[in-house]
């Protein structure tokens, strides 16, 4: 690409295209809920498939995924006009495939009702999960072909990255992200904009630029929606990050895990390449900028910036000193910037439309968007991206649609392994950088579990330090042996053999962990305790006092008991693998607790529910 001039009239191209793929093409997405109608899901989308091959509607792509909608399914969603089909049974798909597919007649009798009919919903994106969303780095989700350049083009594509080439300085570039107020999406909430000042600073023969794309928070995909739908913003983000810091070569450093994200990352670089958007005196220029693909094997600590520079060299991802940091010191040696998937697909946004249009989204100190991905005990799951600034309160109800089944709210988690957990009292708690971390928690990546009352908060925070010790890399001590000590101190107390001091010493050990830890892992090890010990010291108090867990989770803190209701059908003793239940035929079962091992067999065979956790 040689100009601005060639990039336009290659966008009126695709714009044609676009049109053309929109009246012959259709992306159709059969969701469902639960497992109540997954098999119906699968049901439709087979039917919708037989009569969509006998018609001969050509063109037509069909997946099967779970959504976060706010009652059962299944759902036919129809992109790209985004039509929504709700409760589709198997009767339905020869019209929907020969009256919509073929005829391109929206059946109206279909669109979904919410809650009860009386307001017909006709676009996904009017369902009350998506009323809150502000699409920045989520842009082109499900929007565009990933694995086609144009169709990018035609949305204003690699147009922010003729922009800065072809009108501005690096120094214009960088005041204009350290004006918009961009953070870092990836943990900390570094601004984006210093760190590009440090490393264009510095003088070098070479420079680089890293996408952290090692996801590897539990329960995060954030990152992998970006990538798998809209590869080509990273590449135009990097490329942009490269010209404004003087540096020539970029990494893409991407979880293994992530087979189609990785697919779809060639897929894109070629065309890139071959489009003349990476690769020598791009736009005409004297600016040249390639990007590699470089896969990690999964380890938690190389999404730490200074373990995945060590991975990129060839070593073991271990963490260095800091400092210096990698923005003056980094791969080889040499300066490097290194953001994550979320920070970059904000960069050319703000590049086209503005410093001031992005800092008047979000907060005074944390301006834009931020994506979480929204799971747990929770009504409706899945992605979304708020402004800074929306309240857990907000996002827990209004978006997620509040606790199934009528439970109680018992927390939320944000961060990650490296996250707090937070009570109800603080739900209205704006969601920016500094007032998660005045709550003991963190941004994080943008994870968010949120937990109800059959939560033990005690084993909550012994599952994410479980998960820490299993991805420590063992480089410095106080992680190493000290997040062991405190797992070995949380699973004697979720077993009722803990003591009042031990409480006193997690509290001692966590804090000497996190002021003493090299990275970033070990530092924030400890949230999960500390926030819970915050919180919910209550609890930890009943494990040890009392030997109750009150959310009756531990299993060495409870009994299963049998009561009034039942009625003697034996099912419970027959499948008892220890013998523990008595009775007979007819008569009210009893349960030996010395005999009892706790294992929940007959709370699962129970078909009367006569069985209850004390």
């Amino acid at each position: 690409m040689n100009s601005i001039h060639e990039l336009e009239l290659v966008k009126e191209q695709s714009l044609e295209n676009i049109q053309l793929k929109e009246k012959y093409n259709k992306h159709i997405i059969v969701y469902y809920t639960g497992e109540s109608d997954k098999a119906a899901s699968y049901s439709v989308k087979d039917d919708l498939q037989r009569h969509i091959e006998s018609m001969g509607v050509r063109n037509t792509v069909l997946k099967v995924e779970v959504c976060a909608l706010p009652c059962p399914g299944p759902y036919v969603v129809i992109y790209p006009e985004g039509t929504l089909y709700g409760n589709v049974t198997a009767e339905n798909t020869k019209e929907i495939a020969e009256l919509h597919l073929r005829g391109g007649t929206v059946l109206h009798d279909l669109i979904l009702g919410y809650p009860s009919g009386e307001d017909r919903i006709s676009q996904i994106e009017e369902l009350p999960y998506y009323h809150k969303d502000e699409s920045i780095a989520l842009r082109l989700y499900r929007r565009i072909n990933p694995e086609n350049i144009l169709e990018y083009i035609s949305y204003d594509g690699y147009k922010a990255l003729g922009k800065v080439l072809c009108s501005m300085s690096s120094g214009e570039v960088i005041d204009e992200i350290k004006s918009s107020g961009l953070r870092g999406r990836g943990g900390g909430g570094f601004p984006t904009g210093n760190k590009l000042e440090f490393a264009f600073s510095v003088e070098s023969d070479q420079k680089y630029v890293i996408c952290n794309a090692d996801e590897g928070d539990p329960g995060a995909f954030m990152d992998r929606s970006v990538l798998e739908y809209d590869p080509h913003c990273i590449i135009e983000a990097m490329a942009i990050t490269g010209y404004a810091i003087g540096a020539s070569q970029g990494y893409i450093y991407l979880r293994a895990e992530y087979p189609v994200a990785e697919n779809r990352l060639k897929t894109a670089i070629r065309q890139a390449e071959l489009f003349g958007f990476l690769g020598e005196n791009i736009f005409g220029t004297d600016f040249s900028f390639n990007v590699e693909l470089r896969l990690g094997a999964g380890a938690f600590v190389c999404g730490e910036e200074t373990a995945l520079l060590n991975s990129i060299e060839g070593h073991r991802g271990m963490p260095r000193p800091r400092p210096p940091f990698p923005a003056v010191s980094g791969l080889w040696g040499k300066p490097t910037i290194i953001n994550n998937v979320e920070t970059l697909a904000n960069v050319p946004p703000i590049i086209l439309k503005g410093a001031s249009w992005f800092k008047e989204i979000g907060t005074e100190k944390s301006s834009g968007t931020k994506i979480f991905a929204l799971g747990g005990k929770i009504v409706n799951t899945g992605l979304v991206e708020i402004p800074m600034g929306t309240t857990l309160r907000e996002v827990i109800y209004d978006i997620g649609g509040g606790i199934p089944g009528a439970k109680k709210f018992k927390a939320v988690q944000t961060g990650g392994p490296s996250g707090g957990c937070i009570p109800e009292s603080d739900l209205d708690t704006p969601i920016d950088y500094e007032s998660l971390s005045a709550l003991g928690s963190m941004m994080g990546s943008g994870g968010m579990i949120v937990m109800d009352e059959d939560n033990c908060m005690v084993d909550i925070a012994k599952f994410f330090i479980g998960f820490t010790v299993d991805e420590s890399c063992g480089k410095c001590p106080p992680c190493r042996i000290g997040t062991k000590r405190m797992y070995e101190i949380l699973d004697r107390i979720c077993k009722g053999k803990g003591v009042l001091q031990d409480i006193d010493n997690l509290q001692r050990l966590a804090e000497n962990i996190k002021t003493s830890s090299l990275c970033a892992l070990g530092q924030t090890a400890p949230n999960p305790v500390l926030s819970t010990l915050r919180h919910f010291r209550c609890e930890y108090e009943s494990h040890v006092s009392e030997r109750v867990c009150p959310a009756a989770v531990c299993q060495e803190l409870m009994n299963y008991i049998i009561n009034d209701t039942c009625i003697g059908c034996g099912i419970c003793r027959k499948n008892c693998p220890t013998e523990a239940i008595v009775g007979e035929n007819k008569s009210l079962h009893v349960i030996n607790q010395d005999m009892c091992t706790k294992c929940g067999v007959c709370l699962e065979r129970c078909p009367f529910k006569s069985i209850v956790k004390q």
